[in-house]
């Protein structure tokens, strides 16, 4: 037994540094490919907990509970599309393949793997490149960057709408790649990125010629000027090495966007530069460049090369100050407990989908949208966000007495739930009263 929870604790882990065999991680179909993703995530949790004591006994800053809270929520954000509707990357992929391969690779042979591992690195080095320097894309993909932290927990921090444009890079392969050596690849690529968002590790030595390594990807994170548009790679750096986007860590790299946010709000992150992209197609003048606002860079404007001017970012030097409105500890304890309990239950939303009716599971994500608003509300002192959450625990507890009363009051886990929100629900009339009086003294003398 003990043997053969190390053996999994050991293959966890080695997923997560590409470290597998062709042998082990080839498939006849897609259907029978696992989802290594959703397997990892007890080790990125794992993970990001080991990281706190190594940088306490590094000496070096320990994560912010608001930043940490803002890079889940987003990456929650993220997988809520997987609730509703296929992978676009996917069934498109297999379209192609369906209908256009040209030569059939054996999804069995080593060959086949390896062509696999190379052709994913390198559609990826594209997508995460047009990332950058289309600013459509950019409005998705920000906000991966956005965090002026880099931390595990930052590697969470994903766009739900980014996948939505870069689908269209990977389709070249299906003319000769399996779907199922395809869907694995873009998987362990994925986990590879998750160790390398970390400040605990210097250099790799040799490795940094060939692999995308954390060195290489806190430039990639950087407002730095020198780290403007470097490092695309997913797992290799050499076709940064190859294509001149490559740039080696030199001075402190100051983390995040160029004009960083000012709210922990993960709506907000995930559609500013698209309110942003709007105001700005408005206010240009001329069809052609209203259209290039969309398809040229995000620092591009009238006049200007394709990605804008390097003189127009600003020239930072660590340190820098960070955006930062926090939180008594309670609160900070309040919306973790909570944040724990909503991931639990994204988890059982995932699990029983095929089960649930459609409209239980829109509901359930709509509640999780719901959830991850009010946090950031409170994360960034709204007036009305304890009212908000207040309405929050109220329709949680409306919709466990209408539809879900009976189930959760026979078992000890429902009734602790209950318990939990009818205690949260008490907690926040007991703030709003008091912040309503607190308003009503001043006019009163």
């Amino acid at each position: 037994m003990e043997s053969s929870v190390l053996t999994k604790v050991f293959t966890g882990l080695r997923r997560l540094f590409y470290a597998v065999s062709p042998s082990e991680t080839s498939f006849p179909t897609v259907d029978e490919v696992p989802k290594y993703v959703d397997e990892a995530i007890p080790f990125f949790i794992g993970l990001v907990i080991l990281e706190v004591p190594i940088l306490y006994w590094k000496g070096k800053k320990l994560p912010r509970f608001n930043d940490s809270f803002s890079s889940l929520a987003n990456g929650l954000l993220s997988l809520l599309h997987g609730l509703l509707f296929r992978s676009v990357e996917l069934t498109t992929y297999v379209w192609v393949y369906e209908r256009f391969n040209v030569i059939n690779l054996p999804w069995d042979s080593a060959w086949t793997w390896l062509l696999g591992f190379i052709g994913v690195d390198f559609g990826y080095y594209w997508v995460h490149r047009c990332g950058h320097e289309v600013n459509l894309m950019w409005a998705g993909h920000q906000v991966h960057h956005s965090s002026e932290d880099y931390y595990l927990v930052t590697a969470l921090r994903q766009s739900a709408l980014h996948r939505y444009t870069g689908w269209m890079f990977y389709l070249p392969l299906a003319i000769v790649m399996p779907p199922s050596v395809f869907l694995v690849h873009t998987q362990f690529n994925l986990l590879y990125q998750f160790w390398i968002h970390t400040e605990t590790v210097d250099s790799l030595g040799p490795l940094e010629w060939i692999l995308n390594t954390p060195s290489h990807h806190r430039v990639h994170h950087g407002r730095n000027r020198y780290c403007i548009d470097k490092n695309y790679g997913g797992t290799l750096i050499v076709f940064d090495r190859i294509f001149g986007t490559f740039a080696k860590e030199q001075e402190e790299v100051v983390y995040g966007l160029v004009h960083p946010l000012t709210s922990w709000d993960p709506i907000n992150a995930q559609i500013c530069h698209l309110q942003y992209m709007w105001d700005v197609f408005k206010e240009t003048e001329g069809l052609g460049n209203k259209l290039a606002v969309i398809w040229k860079g995000p620092g591009w404007a009238p006049g200007k090369p394709l990605t804008g001017l390097i003189e127009d970012i600003p020239d930072i030097h660590a340190p820098q100050p960070k955006f930062d409105r926090k939180l008594p500890l309670w609160t900070n304890l309040y919306i973790w407990t909570h944040m724990l309990l909503l991931i639990v239950f994204y988890g059982i939303l995932g699990h029983y989908k095929s089960e649930l009716s459609p409209y239980i599971t829109l509901g359930g994500v709509l509640f999780i949208i719901f959830t991850l608003s009010s946090f950031g509300a409170l994360y960034d002192h709204r007036p009305r966000a304890s009212l908000q959450e207040l309405l929050r625990c109220g329709v949680f507890l409306l919709i466990v007495r209408v539809l879900a009363a009976p189930t959760l009051l026979s078992s000890t886990r429902g009734l602790a739930l209950i318990a939990v929100y009818l205690t949260s629900f008490a907690i926040w009339v007991f703030v709003c009263v008091r912040q309503f009086s607190v308003k009503i003294k001043p006019k009163s003398s």
